[in-house]
């Protein structure tokens, strides 16, 4: 269910923590991790937050969105999963769409095209099906390469062994690809 003041204030309570205090929390339990499975419990726990409308603007002050890109640089396959998975939940929103590809975040998006992990792949692909339908700015050239396209158009073959990447890579072929390059 999506947040608002109102309901925000109804769920913390007279005492609990606002939520950019609680997801600045969460962001500086991240950055003082010393172990990969804190690392992965407060990635996971943040992508989670970006889910939610309401906290778009928390999740810009606090670079969140930047955190979540530099979880997809890791070797962690969990964090490069719950990175994207953040940047998945977040891009629906344009802003959070530009931050995403000025910061660098369009090539580390269709790199996690050839996760072995199937929910990095399911998370890229809606990424980037947020990153062409939105009203953002994104270049769109910088994500419709011949070799994207015809990465997608494999997935979008590939019915029989994964309905979600099918779905999900006609969706961007269907409104983005055909009748624009075919």
């Amino acid at each position: 269910m999506f947040t608002n003041d109102r309901r925000q204030e109804e769920r913390t309570g007279r005492y609990g923590s606002p939520r950019q205090q609680y997801l600045q929390e969460l962001v500086t339990q991240f950055q003082n991790a010393t172990s990969e499975e804190s690392k992965k419990r407060v990635a996971a726990n943040l992508a989670n937050f970006a889910y939610d409308p309401y906290n778009y603007k928390f999740l810009r002050q606090l670079n969140v969105l930047e955190l979540f890109l530099d979880c997809m640089t890791e070797p962690n396959e969990k964090l490069v999963e719950f990175g994207v998975g953040g940047v998945c939940n977040a891009c629906a929103d344009p802003e959070n769409a530009r931050v995403v590809a000025r910061c660098g975040g369009i090539p580390l998006v269709v790199q996690c095209l050839s996760s072995e992990v199937r929910n990095t792949v399911n998370y890229a692909l809606a990424a980037l099906y947020y990153l062409l339908s939105c009203e953002s700015g994104v270049n769109k050239e910088e994500i419709l390469r011949d070799e994207v396209v015809d990465l997608i158009k494999r997935y979008a073959d590939a019915g029989d062994a994964s309905v979600s990447f099918c779905n999900l890579a006609k969706a961007i072929l269907d409104k983005h690809v055909i009748g624009n390059r075919l």
